[in-house]
């Protein structure tokens, strides 16, 4: 029988649910690929992954998926890797550069536009540059390892300036090369801020054909312990995580310890739940999705709904 294939994304803040596949006792279960969130849910929606790990909208757009309880990527207050950089503030903002790499984020950026900072921009599309995609727009959405980045770098910019993120024009100083002066903010905080419910970014999926009746296929159930399985296994070990990431991100150990303690949520318990199917609502009220979907939680028959 072959084995499962896993699309995994390559930010920090999944290394966490993954590491008892990657350096835990888990490797070599199942077949592993990494790439962003937005090609990730491709792999799924194309049949070239069995299970992924998604942008949360995309569970609503691809079709006979089934979604891992007690599992996602998920923020109560400031997520500080999905960031809203802006050369002005929000409320006179008429152009919106988003990461292709993101789903989730486009979606929460175009709902809290209209919902929170009352404008309607024109949203293009760009890639993960900060200082190309504010070359073009008034504002950009960035996501990912690259935003932590710039969140980390403006967390020492405010301690060495007394909480100010002004740069004083000293090229080496600035969070985006060429912009010392900049609006910036952190969507998923935003979120709360709006609704007072934490903000689910990405979520454990898996396409509900891979565990057919055919021949001996893998039981959902035991497949589902597994990923929970890594997730206690990496929330474990934490500081391991972060000290490795520290040297791939060149970023200090201790700002990626604290991103991944502090910052992200592994869970699906009910707050988020609720955040989720929130998001879900205004997602599909707004015209971001066709319709909302109740969800399909794996360890239950097919088409049983919770």
């Amino acid at each position: 029988m072959s084995r499962l294939r896993i699309s995994i994304v390559e930010y920090l803040n999944t290394a966490p649910l993954v590491w008892g596949f990657t350096d835990g006792p888990l490797q070599g279960k199942y077949d592993l690929d990494f790439a962003v969130p937005s090609m990730c849910a491709e792999a799924l929606r194309q049949g070239k992954a069995d299970i992924g790990i998604i942008p949360a909208i995309e569970y609503q757009r691809i079709a006979g998926l089934t979604m891992f309880p007690g599992m996602s990527v998920a923020a109560n207050g400031p997520v500080r890797s999905i960031l809203v950089l802006a050369k002005k503030p929000i409320e006179r903002v008429r152009r919106f550069a988003l990461d292709i790499s993101s789903r989730s984020s486009q979606g929460l950026v175009r709902i809290l536009a209209k919902r929170r900072w009352g404008i309607a921009p024109e949203f293009v599309p760009a890639r993960p540059h900060a200082g190309d995609m504010l070359e073009q727009a008034d504002a950009a959405l960035l996501i990912g390892d690259p935003a932590l980045r710039v969140s980390v770098k403006l967390d020492v910019l405010a301690q060495r300036k007394g909480g100010a993120h002004c740069c004083d024009g000293d090229p080496n100083d600035m969070p985006v090369p060429g912009f010392p002066s900049l609006y910036v903010y952190d969507v998923a905080d935003e979120w709360r801020e709006m609704t007072g419910l934490p903000c689910v970014l990405a979520v454990w999926a898996a396409r509900r054909d891979a565990f057919g009746s055919a021949g001996a296929p893998p039981v959902l159930a035991d497949v589902v312990s597994d990923f929970l399985s890594s997730k206690a296994y990496g929330l474990a070990r934490i500081r391991e995580i972060a000290e490795g990431a520290s040297l791939k991100l060149d970023l200090p150990a201790a700002a990626c310890e604290s991103y991944l303690r502090e910052n992200i949520d592994f869970g699906l318990e009910e707050r988020n739940r609720a955040g989720l199917e929130l998001y879900y609502r205004y997602a599909a009220e707004d015209g971001i999705i066709a319709t909302h979907k109740p969800i399909d939680w794996a360890g239950t028959p097919a088409g049983a709904r919770a």
